[in-house]
């Protein structure tokens, strides 16, 4: 018997594109796992997405996954049916042009082939505590990789004074 597991996930991006996060959190019964993760160059899409990607990466059988999510993007996609009608055109639109972000959807499409995954749509920024903290866990990437980051004419700069000595 599969076990049923909750997603809630968040993306969020400084410029779009810019500097994004993503966070997460697992809930089995009375368990709760968060993570997060960031990326220097990509957008709010490309993050709505790896957050529910990288949830259902860290299950380690199959199981019963209720993904809650405040992007109508990654929701609608699965909801109205468009992933199945991507794959089957080739991962091209109804117009004919290419579906963006088309790596992370083929990897959320076989995903959802090992879990039975069903999405739910969540108000962003609302009252629910949730989605609220998978916020804060994406942001929160995001403020993390902006310390890692070097910074702009600092190390010509330094070259400058090396050079005076």
């Amino acid at each position: 018997m599969k076990k049923t597991v909750t997603l809630y996930t968040d993306g969020a991006c400084s410029g779009n594109p810019g500097l994004g996060g993503y966070g997460g959190i697992l809930i089995y019964g009375e368990v709760q796992r968060e993570y997060s993760g960031s990326e220097s160059q990509t957008t709010n899409n490309r993050m709505e997405l790896m957050a529910v990607i990288e949830g259902l990466k860290r299950l380690k059988y199959p199981c019963i996954v209720e993904v809650y999510s405040d992007s109508a993007y990654t929701v609608n996609a699965f909801d109205n049916g468009w992933i199945y009608a991507w794959k089957k055109n080739g991962w091209k639109k109804a117009d004919n042009k290419p579906v963006l972000n088309v790596d992370l959807w083929e990897e959320l499409y076989t995903l959802t082939r090992i879990h039975e995954v069903t999405f739910h749509k969540v108000a962003g920024h609302a009252d629910n505590q949730l989605n609220n903290r998978c916020d804060e866990l994406a942001r929160g990437a995001i403020v993390s990789l902006r310390k890692t980051l070097p910074v702009e004419g600092l190390d010509n700069e330094e070259d400058n004074l090396k050079e005076r000595k």
